[in-house]
């Protein structure tokens, strides 16, 4: 895929996210308020009755701090993806879901695998590399900064918890790593005068301040009046 786009802050870039994390509340909600054990469809490896995880896992979370954890940095991270990477951003969420999930069903240790910490993965890791494959300022700047707040993550894509699916944030991690080459998207900046394809130096006000030699000359009022 290849797009160009601009940078602007629509109503999507916030509601979206929002509505995302509702959604995983309001999940955890109705398994506490009618008493369900929604774990049974998180992602089991290699069980084809687990592999109905790989679409709903997201979803699903096993305490009030797993899901807190991972509400904060969903709905960043989402923001960032939907203002930065509009063109691309359901596909990276839908498409991420999908491959993380299928790579943990196959890799995975033999238990349920829940949470959005995979999709997570895979938001941070294609925010923090595509910014630095871009080359764009802005694009690069978001990778320096999601280095600095999540940055520590990248730890528990390794077996240093028990009790944590370094699997599935493994796994979410090289879908974003793959997604930050796949879309070849590109911003389009703010462009200045002289940058048009139709610009006339003979016509700038500015450098019709400046002799040949770059000297500053004064414009008399006349020519002001004419150029208004």
């Amino acid at each position: 895929m290849n797009s160009n786009y601009s940078f602007r802050l629509t109503s999507g870039v916030i509601g979206y996210p929002i509505l995302f994390v509702l959604l995983i509340w309001i999940v955890f909600w109705a398994e506490l308020r009618f008493g369900l054990d929604l774990k049974i469809y998180g992602i089991y490896p290699r069980q084809f009755e687990g592999f109905v995880g790989v679409f709903t896992s997201v979803f699903i979370h096993g305490s009030f701090s797993h899901l807190c954890n991972n509400s904060i940095p969903l709905f960043i991270l989402s923001i960032c993806l939907f203002y930065f990477y509009k063109p691309v951003a359901w596909k990276v969420i839908f498409f991420g879901i999908i491959i993380s999930g299928i790579i943990t069903w196959i890799l995975g240790k033999p238990a349920y695998h829940i949470g959005a910490s995979g999709l997570i993965y895979v938001l941070m890791s294609f925010l923090l590399f595509k910014g630095l494959i871009s080359k764009h300022y802005r694009l690069i700047a978001l990778s320096f900064t999601v280095i600095f707040l999540y940055g520590g993550m990248i730890w528990y894509i390794f077996p240093v918890k028990a009790k944590i699916s370094w699997e599935g944030h493994l796994a979410g991690f090289v879908t974003g790593l793959i997604f930050a080459f796949l879309f070849k998207i590109i911003p389009i900046g703010d462009k200045f005068s002289w940058e048009e394809e139709d610009y006339d130096e003979n016509e700038d006000l500015f450098l019709k301040q400046f002799d040949d030699d770059g000297n500053f000359i004064e414009l008399s009022e006349s020519s002001k009046e004419d150029e208004v």
